[in-house]
Formats: C-alpha cells, structure tokens, sequence
C-alpha cells in the first residue's frame, strides 16, 4: 500500500511539473514567423510571431496593444515596458556580422527587438536577453543599442498580419519594414562590405581550402579588386604559385602576383613576372589582358601585347580584333580598318561579324569604334 502511494505521489508531482510548462498547441491567433536575408557576408534572421489586426484599425497603436512609450504590462511584471514589436514571446533579430542600424553600429549577435513607439518617431531597441516572453520581463540595463526612426502612417493599404519586409537591398545595405495595420517602421542595416567579406575570406583560408591554390588565387584577386590587404594577398598568391605546394604559374595567378608588387610599389619584380605571365599566356588571355591595359588607358602597351599576340599567333582568331581595338583608340583609323576586314573574314558567330561590319562602317566614316 505505502508503495502504490508512492507511486501516486510521483505521477501527480510529475504531473504538476509538466503542466507548469504550459502545454502549447497550434492555433490560428498569432503566426510564427521565420525571415531572413543575406548581405554580402551578413546573415540577417528575424523571428517573430505575427498577430493580425481583426477589425481593430484605427485602434492599434497609442493603445493597451501598442501603448505609447513604456508601459508597466501587469501579470506580474512591474516594469515599465516597451512594445515586443510581434506578439508571443520576444521579437529576435541576428546579425553574423557587425553592421550598422539607422547609421549606428550594432555588435554581432542575436538580439531581443524592441520598440519604443510614440506618435510620430519612435526608437528601435536591441537587448540582449533573447528568452524573455514578449516584454513582460524587460531589463533595460541589458540594452546595447537605442536608434530613432520615424514610422510612416496612413499606407495606402492595410497590412492585415504583421511583418517584416526587405527591400532596397545592395551588396552593403538593406531595407526592413515591420508592417502592421497602416504603419511602418523603418529599419535601414548596412554593412562594412570590404571589412566584412574579408573577414570572411580570412576564416575560410583557415580551414582546409587555405591549401587549394584556386582560392589561394581567388582570394588574391579580391584583394586586388578591391584595393586592401595587399601583404596578405601577397601571401597567398606566393603560395598559390609555388610549384612544391602544388601551386600553378598560370596567366592569372602571375598577373595577380604582378598587381601585388605593383601596389607595394616593387615595380621591377612585378615587371619581370609578368613577362612569366605573358609568355604563358592563351591567345584568349593576352587578347583581355589587352583590352585591361586599354581600359588603363596605357595604349602603347596594350599595341605592344596585341602585337605581340599577332605575332605568335600569325593574326589567327581573335587577334585581328585586338589590333582593330588598339589601333582605333590611338587614331589610326586606316591600320584600324584593316584588322577589322580580316576579322571579319575569321568570325563564325553571327554576333561577331553584327560587330565587326557594324565596327568596318564606323572606321570608314573615320569615327572610333
């Protein structure tokens, strides 16, 4: 008997225990929401549960459901809080990376989102007790960032559910919008493209690709294109084409090396690797390293690398291009027209002889292509 007691004992205390959790089942008054997007780098998630407006408009917010300012909640809670800006339990919003909010930098992280509402601005905030349900149990010394924004109101058309919504997206900036009845809040994010994509780089040539020399070399030429880290770059470059690593003097990988030493102003030993480079070059890769050096409006050494293409290639395919393109942006119209009508006579592809016809008709009027 004393042990069938027990038994009942521990049911009904297990019992009690679970029930303090409080069992949850789905149902259609609030929306659970997963969101996200990717910036560059930066991986932006939202979650938050939606709530809808249900015949309430015009009575949302300055009210018990989005109060003005901070208000003291009840249920328990004695501290004055802010809005949850969703419903349920407490709106979240993660960043991989730094970036910047309204123009104020936010650390990395996973953040509790709140708003300070009022009647014309309100404040965004950022907390870092990300397990608090809605803001019942607000903790404003665990704020890291207060940033004001001013809501648009009176939108042309009712926003039944609440959401966040992006647009306006750059390879460094985002726009997200929590819509809800006929308002919005503004959130404006951008991000340290350069710092944070090289950031990222460096954590990936940690691990095991930092032994494959393509992106060894990829991560090079980011370097170069984007005018940074060149002592590092150079680094990787040096292994990248170092042969008892595995590493490949390729055209692109001794150019790149080339526009290293450039920057570091060791012009020499620049010059000497990219005649390496030249001299293991495709006809293809000569013809656009040409038409880089045009670009750099350097014409005589672009003339001297498509010359120099030619003539190895015995004005094959597309080296007649090369000379016609050189030619026409130094003002020999004549030499120009020449290397246009034997290219023309090489050219297979419909579009390649649109081009060059249209290019023979333009040199004969004495215009530059």
């Amino acid at each position: 008997m004393k042990k069938y007691l027990l038994v009942i004992a521990f049911i009904i205390g297990a019992f009690y225990d679970a029930s303090s959790q409080a069992l949850r089942l789905p149902g259609n008054t609030n929306i659970v929401c997963l969101t996200g997007r990717k910036v560059g780098v930066t991986q932006i998630e939202i979650h938050y549960s939606a709530p809808g407006v249900k015949g309430r408009e015009g009575k949302i917010y300055g009210t018990n459901i989005v109060p003005f300012g901070y208000e003291v909640l009840g249920y328990g809670s004695t501290v004055a809080s802010p809005w949850r800006a969703g419903a349920d339990e407490c709106t979240t919003m993660s960043f991989s990376t730094d970036v910047n909010i309204n123009g104020k930098t936010l650390p990395a992280g996973k953040y509790a989102f709140f708003i300070e509402v009022q009647a014309d601005s309100s404040v965004l905030i950022f907390n870092k007790n990300t397990k608090e349900w809605g803001s019942y149990f607000y903790r404003q010394e665990l704020d890291v960032l207060h940033v004001p924004t001013v809501q648009q109101k009176n939108l042309p058309e009712l926003q039944e559910r609440l959401v966040y919504e992006f647009s306006n997206q750059t390879d460094s900036s985002i726009d997200i919008n929590l819509k809800w009845e006929r308002w919005s809040f503004p959130i404006h994010v951008s991000v340290d493209r350069k710092r944070t994509v090289l950031e990222n780089i460096r954590e990936q040539m940690s691990g095991a690709i930092g032994f494959d020399p393509a992106s060894l070399e990829a991560a090079a030429q980011w370097c170069v294109a984007n005018d940074t880290n060149y002592h590092e770059a150079l680094n990787w470059i040096n292994t990248a084409t170092d042969p008892n690593l595995g590493g490949r003097n390729s055209f692109n990988a001794l150019s790149t090396k080339a526009s290293i030493l450039r920057k570091l102003d060791k012009n020499e030993e620049a010059d000497s690797i990219m005649k390496t480079a030249v001299a293991n070059a495709t006809p293809l890769e000569l013809h656009f390293y040409g038409r880089q050096l045009m670009n750099e409006h350097k014409l005589q050494e672009a003339l001297d690398i498509f010359r120099q293409n030619y003539t190895k290639q015995k004005g094959a395919w597309p080296t007649n291009v090369g000379m016609m393109r050189v030619y026409s942006a130094m003002g020999d119209y004549k030499k120009a027209l020449e290397h246009a009508k034997a290219a023309l006579k090489q050219a297979t592809g419909d579009a390649d002889k649109k081009f060059l016809e249209t290019a023979i008709q333009t040199l004969q009027e004495g215009k530059p292509i």
